[in-house]
C-alpha cells in the first residue's frame, strides 16, 4: 500500500508547483511586454535582471541542497524546506504579476528584489521536493513509476497554463475590466492550488530507503566534491542543462509563434491542448515501453522523434496548422520521454554516488535539477527577449507588422537553435554516462552487503 500512497500523494504536489513554474518561466516576459507594456528601455534592463538572477540563483541550488542535507529534525530533511518555500513563492509570485503602476528604474528595483526572493524561495521548495524522489524507493522500476506519475501531473499543470492562460486571462479581463486584474487574478488561482497539492505531498508521501549508517553533515567544500568527483552526475548534468536550454527557449516562444506568425494568438491553445494530451499519453506509456525497451534504446528513439518534429515545424508553411500540429506532436511525446529518462537518470546518481564516495547525498545531487532548470530559463530569457526587441515583434501590433526577416530570426531561435542543443545532450549521455540496469543492481546490492542502505517498510 505504501508503494501506491507515495506513488499518488508525491505525484499530485506538482500539479500546482508546475502551473506556477510554467507561469513564470514562460509568461513572465509576455507579461511584461504585451499586459503592462513596458517601454523597450526598461524592457531591457528586465532581459539583464532576469538573465543574472536566474544564473546567480542557479550557483546558489547546490547550497540549498547542503542545507536540506544537513537538516535533521522530527519531520525529516526534506518536508520542512517543501513547506517553508511552498508558502514563500506562493506569496512572491502574487507579487510579481502584481501591477503597482510604477515605471521606470522604480519599477526595476521593485522587480529584481520581488524575483530574488521569488528565486529563493521556489528553489527551497524544488530542492526539498524533488531530492525526496530517491527515498521513496530503491526499486527502478517503482521509481520510473513514481516518476511517471509525477511528470504526468507536473504536466497537467503546465498544460492547463499552456491552454488556459489566453482564454482565461479573456475571460478575465472582460469582466474585472483589465488584462492586469485578469492576470492577477489568474495567479492567485494557480497559487491556490499549488498550497493545496503541496499539502498532499506532505501529509501523504513516507520515506522508505535510508542510509545504514549516520554521516557526518555536509560541507560546502564536499559539496563540489559530490557534484566533480561524481562523474555520473556531473554528465548527466550536462546532458540535463543542453536539453533544458533547448525545450524551454522553444516553449518560450510558442505564444509569440501563433500571434505573429501563424496570424492567429488564439490557436495557440488549440494548439497546446493537442501537444499536452499526446505529451500525457507519452508518459502514461513510458513505463509499459521501458519494460521491453533498454534506456539507451528509448533515448535514441525519443531522440529521433524530436528531430523529426523540428524538421517539419521548420519547414512547414506558418499558415498550415496540421503539419505544425503533427510537428508539435513528435517533438513533444519525444521531450517527455528525455525528461523522464533523465529524472531517472539523476535519481541513479544518487546511489552511484553513495557507492563510490561513501555518503549519500540526496538533496545536493536534486539541487542540480532546479540549477540546470534556472540555467536553461536564463539562456532561453536572454534569447526570446533578445530576439524579440531585434526581430521587430516588440513594436509590432498584429503579424503584418512583423517582417520576413523578422519571422526567419525568431524561428531560427526557437527550432534550429534548440535542436543543436538537445542533440548535444543526447551525444553526451551516450558517450559518458554508463549506469545501466546490471551496474545499478551491483551497486545496490554492494551497499546492502557494506550495511550502508537498507528499505523499510512504511
Amino acid at each position: 500500500m505504501h508503494k501506491l500512497r507515495n506513488r499518488y500523494a508525491f505525484g499530485l504536489g506538482t500539479i500546482g508547483r508546475d502551473m506556477l513554474y510554467s507561469l513564470e518561466s514562460m509568461y513572465l516576459i509576455y507579461y511584461l511586454t504585451d499586459v503592462l507594456n513596458l517601454p523597450t528601455s526598461t524592457l531591457w534592463w528586465i532581459t539583464a535582471v532576469l538573465f543574472v538572477a536566474r544564473i546567480f540563483d542557479a550557483f546558489n541550488d547546490p547550497i540549498m541542497g547542503v542545507i536540506v542535507d544537513n537538516t535533521h529534525g522530527k519531520y525529516g530533511k526534506f518536508k520542512p524546506w517543501i513547506a517553508i518555500g511552498a508558502l514563500g513563492s506562493g506569496i512572491v509570485t502574487i507579487l510579481m504579476f502584481t501591477d503597482f503602476g510604477l515605471t521606470g528604474s522604480t519599477y526595476v528595483m521593485l522587480f529584481t528584489i520581488i524575483y530574488v526572493l521569488w528565486d529563493i524561495s521556489f528553489t527551497a521548495n524544488d530542492i526539498g521536493y524533488w531530492s525526496m524522489l530517491p527515498s521513496l524507493s530503491l526499486d527502478q522500476k517503482e521509481r520510473e513509476k513514481i516518476g511517471a506519475f509525477a511528470r504526468i501531473c507536473a504536466n497537467i499543470g503546465l498544460f492547463f497554463v499552456v491552454v488556459g492562460i489566453v482564454p482565461i486571462t479573456n475571460a478575465l479581463a472582460e469582466a474585472l475590466g483589465s488584462m492586469t486584474k485578469a492576470y492577477f487574478a489568474f495567479t492567485v488561482m494557480i497559487v491556490c492550488v499549488m498550497w493545496i497539492g503541496q499539502l498532499i505531498t506532505l501529509f501523504g508521501v513516507k520515506e522508505v530507503a535510508q542510509t545504514g549508517v549516520k554521516h557526518e553533515n555536509t560541507t560546502l567544500r564536499q559539496m563540489v566534491g559530490v557534484i566533480f568527483k561524481n562523474d555520473q552526475l556531473l554528465y548527466t548534468a550536462i546532458s540535463m542543462a543542453l536539453f533544458m536550454i533547448g525545450y524551454v527557449t522553444t516553449t518560450s516562444f510558442g505564444i509569440y509563434f501563433f500571434k505573429y506568425a501563424y496570424g492567429d494568438e488564439n490557436m495557440y491553445s488549440i494548439f497546446a491542448l493537442i501537444l499536452g494530451i499526446s505529451q500525457l499519453i507519452a508518459l502514461v506509456i513510458f513505463p509499459m515501453i521501458s519494460k521491453v525497451m533498454k534506456r539507451n534504446d528509448f533515448y535514441l528513439m525519443a531522440t529521433i522523434l524530436v528531430i523529426l518534429g523540428y524538421v517539419v515545424f521548420f519547414f512547414a508553411p506558418n499558415t498550415s496548422m496540421l503539419l505544425i500540429g503533427i510537428a508539435g506532436i513528435l517533438m513533444f511525446i519525444g521531450e517527455a520521454f528525455i525528461q523522464l529518462l533523465m529524472l531517472m537518470f539523476l535519481a541513479d546518481t544518487v546511489e552511484y554516488g553513495h557507492w563510490k564516495l561513501g555518503k549519500r547525498n540526496d538533496s545536493v545531487t536534486f539541487s542540480l535539477q532546479p540549477f540546470i532548470n534556472k540555467m536553461g530559463g536564463a539562456v532561453a530569457t536572454g534569447i526570446v527577449g533578445a530576439i524579440v526587441i531585434l526581430s521587430g515583434i516588440k513594436e509590432a501590433n498584429s503579424a503584418a507588422d512583423v517582417t520576413e526577416g523578422g519571422l526567419l530570426m525568431m524561428k531560427t531561435a526557437m527550432l534550429v537553435f534548440p535542436l543543436f542543443c538537445i542533440l548535444a545532450g543526447y551525444l553526451v549521455y551516450r558517450a559518458k554516462y554508463k549506469i545501466d540496469e546490471v551496474m545499478y543492481a551491483k551497486i545496490i546490492s554492494e551497499l546492502e552487503e557494506r550495511g550502508e542502505l537498507i528499505e523499510t517498510n512504511a
